[in-house]
């Protein structure tokens, strides 16, 4: 990386929109139907983000888990409690994920022109706008 502390990356956009904030990345699946919908933390014992609040940060993911049901269920409940994430990004897209960001007007992308996990960690800044199709990283100090 140069002396920049601000990258742009090239994505797919899912679902359009533009959002912000501290990323917090699982190289596990998540399934959001073992989130605490009113604060955001991940319930899920021994899941890597277990007592971390995705609630309004940016989340760096492998893929979703469990069925259409429980993954809609679970982001609309965050949705109700205003504890969704800001934005999600998708190592591995599948039609679950994809369905359940729909119902929830939640952003999100995959397909980084770099992997997430190795160009983002967690507390850096990062803005998605899945209208242009970039990802932005302000990587934390």
């Amino acid at each position: 990386m140069a002396n920049n502390s601000v990258i742009k990356y090239r994505c797919r956009s899912i679902v359009r929109g533009i959002a912000s904030g501290e990323a917090v990345l699982s190289k596990e699946p998540m399934c959001f139907y073992l989130c605490d919908p009113d604060t955001g933390m991940v319930i899920e014992e021994n899941h890597p983000l277990f007592g971390k609040s995705i609630a309004g940060k940016v989340l760096v993911l492998q893929s979703g888990k469990g069925s259409s049901v429980v993954q809609v269920d679970g982001l609309y409940q965050l949705m109700s409690k205003k504890n969704l994430p800001a934005a999600i990004i998708a190592r591995e897209i599948e039609p679950v994920l994809v369905s359940a960001a729909v119902v929830v007007n939640v952003v999100l992308v995959d397909k980084m022109e770099k992997d997430p996990f190795e160009v983002i960690q967690d507390g850096d800044y990062v803005e998605v706008d899945a209208n242009r199709e970039i990802v932005t990283v302000n990587k934390k100090k």
